[in-house]
């Protein structure tokens, strides 16, 4: 997506760009009102905008778009995992998944990743670049576009696909305020969670912002030298300086923290790692979120099975720690967490019937 794209502004970047172009302030508010409430797909659909200014806005801002390449459903039709082509030929997956009472998109915040935990298919290839805000939000859009089309809204963003969002804050962080704007998408602060491996300074930025998302650090162990083989990132941010970080963040947000931990079978699945969980959590306010780990091709780690997982589930909420055994969703279609990686079709171009509409 081109750097300076109508999506990469802010409510008050569009205006100032409008107003350099001797257009009035209401301008912006429209165009605004139009991409995120009315879910608008081009500057054509804006109808109360002169056309002039329409053809004007074309040529000087683009729109900014991801076109959807191929769609994969799970067999129960509750997950859909899209992968997007950028303006500059790179790819990124996002996912939608349908609950009950919610509905979910989990979205990446860059291309591959950094941080190269082992059993994680995004950061096999490394990292090649940071998405742009309007990368990330069209990701939100587009699924929004498709719930609007069912009578149905979009309750949830998750920061939890390719890329450590907070690698990536002030995309990340401006995605979450153009979100948020009552005047706009109107998503409530709450609905938001950003996912990280660790980042200690990410964690401290985060805890001092105006509003309050929620935040789930990917824990997987408790103590630093399997944590280290685990999430690479814990050589540059020891657990004793993460959870430091964490409960600062607690004593100023007052927002739980969500910890997440896949069980691998043989590794950190063992009731003594339960043990060492509790200790290391003791007294902070938070909640333990359980996973079998997914499968990714080439990865030799395998899931814990079943009655592990229910047994560290009991040990640690006999201990007093809050946790629950969450089910996976959508890995048979390589769409659970740690399965993203943005791979190219097989075929070129589109698959058929895809959606071609420009977010």
């Amino acid at each position: 997506m081109a750097s300076h794209a109508l999506l990469d502004l802010s409510r008050q970047e569009l205006a100032s760009r409008l107003e350099e172009w001797g257009e009035p302030r209401f301008r912006a508010d429209q165009i605004w009102r139009a991409v995120y409430r009315e879910l608008v797909v081009s500057y054509e659909a804006i109808t109360p905008l002169p056309r002039s200014l329409r053809q004007a806005m074309s040529q000087r801002l683009p729109f900014g778009s991801l076109e959807p390449l191929e769609r994969v459903e799970s067999e129960d039709q509750s997950t859909s995992k899209v992968l997007f082509r950028l303006e500059d030929a790179e790819t990124i997956e996002a996912v939608l998944m349908r609950y009950e009472r919610r509905q979910t998109v989990c979205l990446s915040t860059q291309i591959g990743c950094a941080i190269g935990c082992p059993f994680c298919a995004t950061g096999r290839g490394g990292l090649r670049r940071d998405l742009s805000v309007g990368e990330i939000v069209g990701q939100v859009l587009f699924f929004a576009r498709e719930l609007a089309r069912g009578g149905e809204r979009l309750t949830n963003v998750v920061y939890m696909g390719m890329g450590e969002p907070l690698l990536n804050y002030d995309a990340t962080i401006g995605s979450i305020r153009a979100l948020n704007d009552p005047d706009g998408f109107g998503l409530r602060a709450r609905g938001f969670t950003v996912s990280t491996a660790g980042i200690v300074p990410g964690i401290e930025r985060l805890a001092g912002e105006e509003f309050q998302v929620n935040l789930a650090v990917s824990l997987h162990a408790a103590n630093d030298r399997l944590r280290n083989q685990l999430v690479p990132i814990n050589r540059r941010y020891l657990l004793s300086e993460l959870l430091h970080a964490c409960r600062a963040y607690v004593e100023r947000t007052h927002r739980r923290i969500s910890f997440e931990i896949a069980l691998i079978d043989g590794v950190n699945d063992s009731l003594e790692n339960a043990r060492e969980v509790v200790a290391l959590l003791d007294g902070l306010l938070c909640h333990v979120n359980l996973i079998a780990l997914n499968p990714v091709e080439g990865c030799a780690f395998r899931p814990s099975p079943r009655a592990k997982r229910e047994a560290f589930l009991e040990e640690l909420r006999q201990r007093g720690l809050e946790a629950t055994l969450r089910l996976g969703r959508g890995t048979e279609v390589e769409a659970g967490c740690g399965q993203l990686r943005g791979r190219q079709p097989k075929a070129s171009g589109p698959s058929p019937g895809a959606d071609h509409t420009t977010p």
